[in-house]
């Protein structure tokens, strides 16, 4: 199936691009492996505006370069020193919003998501929250700033359409020193999925 094209990245409305993610297929080909879902849960991050984002008031660092790239690009990072937290950097150079991607349906190599996330059986939150997603898919800081139409990680459109009654939106998790900003509705989700975080369900 086709990866997606950058222009589907370029688009400068981010919460319109979180919603559109939904129902799209994430892969990750790493050490001959490969791995995938269906994206089930996002949230949405807009740059110099959010209180939540990490480039708030236009904050630049080494970290949060990758955000000011085009669209198109993964940016990932550990959060708290634990968790790896995989982004989809969006709109266009120098406008630094990006798409976390928290939960994947999977579909593609559980035995291998299995064994990374040393699982014996297939249960939700084997991909469901950011960071047992990453895990299982592989994804740590190695992959940041990878090129999304590249062979180590991209996103697919396998003709899954999610219709809009289908979509939950829901203020963002563990953001709450965003203040105002942390009551935004910026999650968006498949209703009725298991594999989506257990704060939603």
């Amino acid at each position: 199936m086709p990866k997606l094209p950058f222009y589907f990245y370029r688009n400068e409305v981010v919460t319109d691009l979180a919603q559109q993610l939904l129902g799209k297929q994430l892969f990750t080909f790493i050490g001959c492996e490969l791995t995938g879902g269906t994206i089930v849960e996002t949230e949405a991050y807009n740059g110099i505006l959010d209180k939540a984002s990490h480039a708030y008031g236009g904050k630049m660092t080494n970290r949060t370069q990758t955000m000011y790239a085009p669209g198109g690009l993964s940016y990932v990072y550990l959060c708290y020193g634990i968790h790896h937290l995989f982004n989809v950097v969006t709109g266009p150079e120098n406008i630094p919003q990006a798409v976390l991607i928290r939960g994947v349906e999977p579909t593609v190599g559980l035995e291998v998501m299995l064994r990374r996330r040393n699982m014996p059986q297939l249960k939700p939150n084997l991909t469901a929250g950011p960071g047992a997603m990453a895990k299982a898919l592989g994804i740590d800081c190695s992959l940041n700033g990878k090129d999304l139409l590249g062979d180590e990680i991209w996103i697919e459109d396998n003709g899954i359409f999610i219709p809009d009654d289908h979509i939950v939106a829901a203020p963002r998790i563990g953001v709450a020193y965003a203040a105002d900003h942390a009551l935004l509705p910026w999650r968006f989700y498949v209703k009725g999925n298991k594999f989506v975080s257990k704060h939603n369900r």
